[in-house]
């Protein structure tokens, strides 16, 4: 059998969190989760959503929507003064973040093993 040339290659995983009880198709994915960081690192979501080539309107949109599927504020506005993380915010996006770094290198390592 011949050896698999997998240089170059990488498992992507996509972790999302979202409630049984929604009715919506909102969930809080990786693009939720780089809103929440430019919020965290910029204090603004408007400044996220340019960050991130996204219209504002669309970025207020997708937190709205996310907002109501999973039962919790995501972010505290302050109209001109911009936004910062609610503390169950801040929670959910360091959750997604620790488990989606173990999963990455979960899968890579995994990876790794079956073609080596």
């Amino acid at each position: 059998m011949s050896k698999v040339n997998t240089s170059g290659l990488k498992p992507i995983i996509r972790l999302a969190v979202m409630s049984e009880e929604s009715k919506s198709n909102s969930q809080f994915g990786r693009g939720v989760a780089n809103l929440c960081l430019g919020v965290r690192e910029r204090g603004s979501l408007n400044a996220a959503a340019k960050d991130m080539k996204m219209a504002y309107s669309k970025a207020w949109r997708i937190i709205k929507e996310t907002e109501a599927a999973l039962g919790m504020q995501l972010l505290d506005r302050d109209g001109a003064h911009g936004s910062t993380l609610t503390d169950d915010g801040n929670k959910l996006l360091d959750a997604y973040l620790k488990i989606d770094a173990k999963l990455q290198k979960s899968a890579e390592t995994e990876f790794a093993k079956l073609f080596s």
